[in-house]
């Protein structure tokens, strides 16, 4: 009896010491974060950095948040392996620009409310399109499948100058909620702020749901799933479609910040960033995914200026186009020194009062 209860106690110790390494690593994640701010604004308050530039640097960073948190939902929460990211921002970005714009092809000149409406019908609609012959088939089928989509998406925008104004572009969007005592980047940071949070929110709650649940035992073991029951394909569609409304959202939000939009930003290179900053962050982690995605565009953005730094420039090093690079020694960075990502989603899972319930018990 004793050595059941040593063994109980011991096991009970080994668990509360990986859970205090655990919370260690990412308060020194948090920690790290807290010091870059703090140094952005110093930076800042200096003059050195423009405040101007850093508040369109964020509205930016913001857009590739959400960006990461709809991915996060397809393959963070259910497994789905999704390539046309840069698609379904694309289909979002071009739905509001085609309806709010006075001089693109359609001439409506809507509202831009109305334009993110219809790029969350459009995407919804294009992501049952594509989820209903791949979703009950393998996840390769849907790697695929998606991969193919980005293309086709954008050389149709590409193609159809009639209804896209193809490589011309459409430009004299409308800006988002103009008249207001801010400037317009303040605007653009203040909305992009109100749509990641409310995105979290969202995401937080049903994460911890029992669809959420269901999600993570399909993302393990979807035989298991459909052993006790459940209906997997639905669920896989549901979040392959939340997932995909989330990205559009991004891209109606970027096309009413740049007031510009053409194929040539459909590019897969954004997809690219997109996964990098869910791995970064740590896959099914919405925590992870807001740092990932800052991370990526702190790196990306940063580097286009360190050719103006005078010892590099002193040395004829042009260090500028080295950006993925030093995108890819990061992911090995962290694959070797945190394999589960910086900040892994564990208390995500956990729902507010389930830990003092277990003290009580």
């Amino acid at each position: 009896m004793s050595d059941d209860t040593g063994t109980g106690t011991r096991t009970r110790g080994r668990g509360f010491v990986d859970s205090l390494v655990r919370s260690r690593g990412e308060r020194n994640v948090l920690g790290g974060v807290a010091v870059v701010a703090v140094g952005i604004l110093v930076l800042t308050a200096l003059g050195v950095v423009r405040l101007p530039f850093l508040l369109s640097l964020l509205s930016l960073a913001g857009m590739y948040v959400l960006l990461t948190l709809g991915l996060n939902v397809q393959w963070g929460y259910a497994g789905l392996i999704n390539f046309s990211v840069a698609a379904f921002w694309g289909i979002g970005a071009y739905s509001a620009a085609l309806l709010s714009a006075p001089n693109s092809p359609l001439g409506l000149g809507l509202n831009p409310i109305v334009g993110f409406v219809a790029a969350i019908v459009v995407s919804a609609i294009l992501a049952v399109f594509i989820g209903i012959p791949t979703l009950r088939l393998r996840e390769d089928y849907l790697a695929i499948a998606s991969l193919g989509l980005a293309e086709v998406v954008r050389r149709i925008i590409l193609n159809e100058e009639q209804w896209t104004a193809g490589s011309s572009g459409i430009s004299g969007i409308p800006r988002l909620l103009e008249g207001l005592p801010l400037t317009q980047n303040a605007t653009n940071l203040a909305v992009v702020v109100v749509l990641i949070g409310l995105v979290y929110a969202f995401l937080r709650r049903v994460h911890r749901s029992p669809w959420g649940r269901v999600l993570r035992t399909i993302r393990s073991d979807e035989d298991l799933a459909k052993a006790l029951g459940k209906d997997t394909y639905a669920y896989k569609m549901q979040a392959f479609v939340l997932g995909s409304i989330i990205m559009a959202i991004a891209g109606a939000f970027y096309v009413h910040v740049n007031l510009y939009i053409d194929p040539s930003d459909l590019i897969p290179l954004t997809t690219f960033y997109i996964w990098v900053a869910v791995i970064l962050g740590g896959t099914g982690s919405n925590r992870g995914a807001v740092l990932g995605a800052a991370t990526v565009i702190a790196i990306r953005e940063g580097t286009r200026f360190l050719n103006d730094v005078q010892a590099f420039a002193s040395l004829g090093l042009n260090l500028a186009p080295l950006r993925l690079l030093f995108v890819g020694l990061l992911i090995i960075l962290v694959v070797r020194l945190r394999p589960e990502g910086l900040l892994p989603p564990r208390d995500e899972l956990i729902w507010p009062g389930a830990r003092r319930e277990e003290g009580e018990e």
